[in-house]
C-alpha cells in the first residue's frame, strides 16, 4: 500500500510535508512549478521586507540616504536604487501569478521587527489571494539597554498586529535566541499565531582582511543544523496550540522523517533545492514514501510526533539526562 503523505498545516491539508521555504527558489512562477511537480506540498514566497514597503513614500535615492539613519543592517543589503524592484504591487502580484498558476497553497512571507505602516501589505497579500502568511521576526537586538523582556515584547506586538489585519492563517517564524523559546511559542499562539516555524537562521557578517570591511554572507546549512530545531521541535509538540514546521538542516528524506517524528506538520526546504533544484525535494520524498513503506507506516499522520516529548510525565528532567548522557558517554579516543 502507498503510504498517504498529506498533512495538515495551518488548517491547510498538504498533499505531502515537504514545502519549500521562503528564499530563491520560489522566486518565480516557472521555479514554483517545477517545485509543485517535484511534490512540494505548499510553497512559500520570498520575503517581502517592511523596509520595502516604508521606501515606497520616498524617492528611491532619498530612501538610501535615509536609511544609513534608519534601518542601517538593511541598508548594506538592499540593492541600487535602478536595481530596487520590489515593493506591496509587485509582491501581491508575485501571490496572484503564484496562485493562478499553482494548484497548492501559496504561502506569502513578510520581514519585519517593529510595527509600521508596512502593515498595510499584509492587506494586499491576503486580497491578492495568499492562503497564509508567513511572519518572519528578524531582530537583531544589539543595544545592551534593551532587556530581553522588552525584545519579546515588541515581537508579540508584531504578532498580535498582523494578526489582527488579515483573516488568513498566520506562522511565526522564530529565532532560537529567547530567553524561554517555549513561553515566546505559546505567546506568539495567544497573540494569534497559528503556526510556528523553527528557526529563522540569522546571517552572520564576516570580516574581508584584504578590503579591511565588513561584508554580507549567506551560509547554506546542512543536515547536521538540524539537531536544534530538531529538539524544540519534540519539545513544543503538543505543549503549543499552533502547527509546526521545521526548517533549517532538511536535506533528505531521512531529514524530513526526523522533523516529522519530531513532531513537524511540515519540513521545510531551501538549501537543498539553491544545491540541486527541484529533484532534491523529489529525492527527498521519494526516500520518506520507501521508507515508510518499508515499516508498514500508512500514513504521515501515523508517525507525525511519535517521537516527541508530548507523553513524558517530566520533560525538564528527560532533556538534563539527555545532556548528561550525551556528555558523559562522548569518548577522545579517537584523537589520542
Amino acid at each position: 500500500m502507498t503510504p498517504d503523505l498529506s498533512t495538515q498545516y495551518l488548517g491547510l491539508r498538504l498533499r505531502s510535508p515537504l514545502v519549500p521555504s521562503s528564499g530563491p527558489p520560489t522566486a518565480d512562477v516557472d521555479s514554483l512549478k517545477r517545485l509543485e511537480a517535484a511534490g512540494a506540498g505548499a510553497v512559500v514566497l520570498p520575503s517581502l521586507f517592511a523596509e520595502q514597503v516604508q521606501s515606497e513614500g520616498l524617492t528611491l535615492v532619498n530612501y538610501l540616504i535615509r536609511a544609513k539613519e534608519q534601518y542601517v543592517e538593511a541598508a548594506s543589503y538592499l540593492p541600487e536604487p535602478e536595481e530596487f524592484r520590489i515593493g506591496a504591487e509587485n509582491y501581491a502580484e508575485l501571490v496572484r501569478q503564484a496562485k493562478r498558476g499553482l494548484s497548492i497553497p501559496v504561502i506569502a512571507s513578510l520581514n519585519a521587527s517593529v510595527p509600521g505602516r508596512w502593515l498595510a501589505s499584509a492587506d494586499e497579500i491576503e486580497r491578492a489571494g495568499a492562503d497564509a502568511l508567513e511572519l518572519n521576526l528578524y531582530h537583531l537586538a544589539a543595544d545592551p539597554a534593551i532587556t530581553g523582556s522588552a525584545v519579546e515584547g515588541s515581537d508579540l506586538e508584531v504578532v498580535r498586529a498582523v494578526c489582527a489585519r488579515v483573516k488568513i492563517p498566520v506562522a511565526v517564524k522564530l529565532n532560537p535566541f529567547y530567553s524561554a523559546i517555549a513561553h515566546m511559542a505559546a505567546s506568539c499562539a495567544a497573540a494569534g499565531a497559528r503556526g510556528l516555524v523553527l528557526f529563522n537562521r540569522f546571517y552572520q557578517p564576516d570580516i574581508d582582511l584584504d578590503r579591511l570591511e565588513v561584508r554580507p554572507t549567506v551560509n547554506l546549512s546542512a543536515s547536521r543544523d538540524l539537531t536544534l530545531p530538531l529538539r524544540w521541535t519534540a519539545i513544543l509538540r503538543g505543549r503549543v496550540a499552533a502547527s509546526l514546521a521545521l526548517t533549517g538542516g532538511v536535506h533528505s528524506g531521512q531529514d524530513a522523517l526526523k522533523a516529522l517524528l519530531a513532531g513537524a506538520d511540515a519540513a521545510m526546504m531551501c538549501s537543498e533545492l539553491i544545491q540541486n533544484g527541484p529533484r532534491g525535494l523529489a529525492r527527498a520524498l521519494e526516500s520518506l514514501r520507501a521508507w515508510m513503506s518499508a515499516r508498514g507506516y500508512e500514513s504521515v499522520e501515523q508517525l507525525k510526533g511519535s517521537l516527541s516529548h508530548e507523553h513524558c510525565p517530566d520533560p525538564e528532567a528527560f532533556e538534563r539526562a539527555q545532556y548528561i548522557k550525551a556528555v558523559s558517554g562522548y569518548h577522545v579516543s579517537a584523537l589520542t
